[in-house]
């Protein structure tokens, strides 16, 4: 059951012509503490961090990077290793995958057309995770609140286009 001062992971997806798109956030119930509102504010910094390396010419690594970098200026937090972003297209889940952690200049080369899903998981505990016995709910391994935001960020010659954000 939900209660005041859970914070709930809404991953959410569409179907277009064929095409997909994959976004995430996390929300709040009630005003949360001021430790998962700094958490919540890093895991959406870091996305925005990673889609601005989102660049012709660039590699998976530059975007890689800029997301860890970004969580790791913001705190001691544990960025969610087993999990990472992807491509996607006519897929849900389509090559490459986007690790949130890498080495800039490194990794399969961003082109024009690309469409590559960023999201970000900040754990307030370790990085580690554990899958529970439904088979598919997904849980920090020492029971610290877990952040996850993401979006669909397609690649051009100049700035990226999120086509999954709302204005």
């Amino acid at each position: 059951m939900i209660k005041e001062l859970d914070i709930v992971g809404l991953d959410l997806g569409a179907i277009v012509d064929g095409m997909y798109g994959d976004s995430a956030l996390t929300v709040s119930v009630g005003e949360p503490q001021q430790v998962v509102r700094e958490q919540m504010d890093t895991g959406r910094a870091a996305l925005f961090a990673g889609i601005a390396q989102v660049r012709a010419g660039n590699r998976i690594g530059d975007v890689s990077v800029a997301v860890q970098a970004e969580i790791e200026r913001r705190g001691n937090y544990g960025i969610v290793r087993e999990y990472v972003g992807h491509g996607i297209g006519r897929n849900l889940h389509e090559e490459p995958q986007v690790p949130n952690f890498g080495s800039a200049g490194r990794g399969p080369l961003l082109r024009p057309g690309m469409a590559i899903a960023i999201e970000p998981m900040v754990n307030l505990g370790t990085n580690a995770t554990r899958v529970l016995d439904d088979d598919w709910t997904v849980v920090t391994a020492d029971g610290m609140p877990s952040v996850h935001f993401e979006h669909t960020v397609i690649v051009t010659e100049g700035d990226p286009v999120v086509s999954t954000k709302v204005e």
